[in-house]
């Protein structure tokens, strides 16, 4: 007979390992305070890192007593039970998170009729498995993070979540807890998360195992650091990304590009980057300028820079059937698949698939046809759109890369998509490389991608959605972000209750990681011609003197606030750089034993010393702020002096944003200081 006392652990190489029947649970020390625990029914575990990348660890210690083990690792342990549940604690003891378990084998912990397992695994026919993990839920716990979603709530708790990208939604699955911790869903598959009040549950459609890294201290900077320490920081932002960005759907000639540069110059505007936005090319996936709209991309390149604008240049993922590499990238496995019916991923302007971002022959494919044609004559930042991508048809079931299904891996795409130009502008020697992207996934601030919140409407409900969006991102792990000022879809330039919009929107996108103007506006103009960079119409004229004279004087007033805070920005950045702290966070990130500040989600800090209470309901002329216990608040309008931890109404007329600086911080906003 067997001997039943046999214990089912094991310590190898460092991590704790666990089987029992066919699953092998291993928990294993990962970063300075965290844990990365892994569970799989396959023969082996698998061995891809996925978001997290090798980092130092504590003195990890591990004891095994019988049917039950625990592992600490600094301010961390995890206990695992005779059962196999495991239970996170933090240093003072304190449970964390526990998994959800309900079996009448657990009879010394909580036996239950209901037989519902923590770590669920189906079979899917013929190999891998669809996953759910289940977590016990404190009704009294906050959750932020996740990514990008269209919702105007900050704290997540009680919401379900779809794990999958599309436009406008960037599901980032890094969360941080109001309990002290922060945790990590590692897997790239598509699937749900739902945040409940009575339970914390995790899905995934396939997959061949379940993965997650969890981390705990005392304030959520240290569990951001602790975050970017296993995923990775963002490079150093480039001088120009701190400035205005001029942007429209679309400038459709090299000459009507070059004259709106030269009229921002004319009126002394500050500019740092413009941009030629998408159909500026011959064919989807041909990736190089029309000649017959673009004629001289160097020259135009070297009259933008002798004013100190630098260029960026739209790139989509997307090769049309007839595109002059469509039928090389098909033979040499470059595309993405489909399971079912033709092989047409998105059906914009042409019949169009994605190329294979997974694959790394394809990408270095993509980067070299788009360095012979844009980088070799002078560009240096990169639009890649399209970056979910985005379907016609979301069927993720239907989507086959080179790493795997895409109900399996589809969620690491626009990672892989970044990660095509970043290693390619590295491999020339560039530094502080920064593209815009329309989605993220964690792990995507490490190769340089600056988020946008994607085509969103243009009102002032949307507006209310980006405060909450971007202060998730941060969050999430990816600190730049920024969005279309006045939103994408719609707006016209002689409506009164957009004209508010804009402005409003304007001001907050002052204080936003990047400060970006672009949308697609009323009416649209007709294309020029019937093919190539002639093929898509364009939008109304969208720079900041199209709105009237009330506007554009305010416009000018946050774009020369906005220059006149460079050196601080360039601060808040290099902290981005260094340790992972987004420039743009909730108050309670600076704030976290002022409880009153866990709550407050339509205000955030811009940098440890601005606070900002964007306006974000039309007609709005006051605003009611919460100002955090601990400091004293100069308010920037009247310089005025509050004292933290108390509401105050303050004025709010088109012209302000109200602001307040900390403890009598020295930053020319408008004034001096006292």
């Amino acid at each position: 007979m067997a001997n039943s006392h046999v214990s089912l652990f094991r310590v190898e190489e460092g991590r704790l390992i666990r089987e029992y029947d066919s699953e092998q649970l291993w928990i294993e020390a990962w970063g300075g305070n965290g844990f990365r625990v892994r569970t799989t029914h396959a023969a082996s575990m698998q061995d891809e890192d996925w978001a997290l990348m090798p980092a130092a660890t504590s003195e990890v210690r591990i004891t095994v007593d019988g049917e039950r083990a625990s592992i600490v690792n600094g301010n961390v342990r995890a206990d695992i039970s005779s059962s196999g549940k495991i239970t996170f604690l933090n240093q003072h003891g304190d449970i964390l998170l526990q998994e959800y378990l309900r079996s009448r084998k657990n009879i010394t912990e909580f036996c239950s009729a209901l037989n519902i397992d923590a770590r669920e695994f189906k079979p899917i026919l013929g190999g891998d498995h669809g996953l759910t993990a289940r977590f016990e839920s404190d009704p009294e716990e906050k959750i932020f993070g996740m990514g990008l979603y269209q919702q105007p709530f900050l704290d997540i708790k009680n919401c379900t979540l779809e794990l999958a990208h599309r436009n406008s939604q960037a599901s980032v699955p890094f969360y941080l807890s109001s309990l002290g911790y922060g945790f990590l869903w590692n897997n790239p598959a598509i699937g749900q998360v739902t945040f409940g009040k009575n339970i914390t549950e995790w899905s995934a459609k396939s997959t061949k195992q379940l993965d997650y890294w969890i981390t705990a201290d005392d304030t959520p900077a240290e569990i951001e650091q602790a975050y970017a320490a296993v995923t990775g920081t963002a490079p150093m932002m480039p001088d120009y990304g701190m400035g205005f960005w001029q942007c429209k759907l679309r400038y459709q000639t090299q000459e009507e590009l070059l004259e709106v540069a030269r009229e921002y110059k004319r009126r002394e505007l500050p500019i740092s980057v413009i941009v030629i936005d998408f159909f500026h090319w011959t064919n989807q996936g041909d990736w190089r300028f029309d000649p017959d709209y673009w004629p001289d991309p160097e020259g135009m390149i070297s009259e933008l820079r002798s004013m100190g604008i630098e260029l960026m240049v739209s790139i989509w993922p997307t090769v049309d059937k007839t595109s002059e590499n469509y039928e090389e990238m098909l033979r040499k496995g470059y595309l993405i698949r489909t399971d079912r019916g033709i092989r047409t991923s998105m059906d914009f302007l042409g019949n169009t698939v994605f190329f294979d971002a997974t694959h790394p022959k394809a990408r270095q494919y993509v980067w070299d046809k788009a360095k012979a044609n844009y980088y070799d004559k002078g560009i240096r930042i990169f639009w890649l759109d399209e970056a979910e991508p985005e379907y016609s048809v979301y069927d993720f079931d239907n989507y086959r890369y080179h790493l795997g299904p895409n109900v399996q891996v589809g969620n690491i795409y626009p990672l892989m998509y970044a990660k095509t130009f970043y290693d390619g502008m590295a491999s020339e020697g560039q530094k502080n490389i920064v593209n815009l992207l329309r989605c993220a996934w964690a792990g995507s601030q490490k190769y340089g991608a600056l988020v946008w919140s994607g085509d969103i409407d243009s009102s002032f409900a949307s507006l209310r959605n980006q405060l909450a969006a971007g202060l998730s991102m941060g969050l999430s792990g990816i600190p730049w972000f920024t969005t279309d000022i006045g939103g994408f879809h719609g707006g016209h330039a002689d409506d009164p209750s957009f004209r508010e919009c804009l402005v409003r929107w304007f001001q907050f996108g002052a204080f936003c990681p990047v400060f970006r103007m672009h949308g697609d506006r009323e009416p649209h103009s007709k294309p020029l011609g019937n093919s190539g960079g002639g093929l898509c119409a364009s939008g109304a004229p969208n720079e900041v003197w199209s709105y009237g004279d009330e506007a554009f004087g305010i416009f000018k007033k946050y774009m020369l606030m906005r220059e006149r805070l460079r050196p601080y920005i360039t601060r808040l950045m290099q902290e981005a750089h260094e340790v992972g702290t987004p420039p743009m966070r909730p108050i309670f990130y600076d704030f976290p034993s002022d409880r009153s500040a866990w709550s407050v989600e339509d205000q955030y800090m811009f940098g440890p010393d601005v606070l900002v209470a964007p306006v974000v309901h039309e007609g709005e002329r006051t605003r009611r702020i919460y100002l955090p216990k601990g400091a004293d608040w100069t308010e920037c309008a009247t310089k005025r002096v509050h004292e933290g931890g108390q509401w105050i109404t303050s004025e709010a007329p088109l012209s302000e944003i109200p602001l307040f600086l900390r403890d009598g911080a020295n930053l020319p906003i408008g004034w001096t200081g006292p």
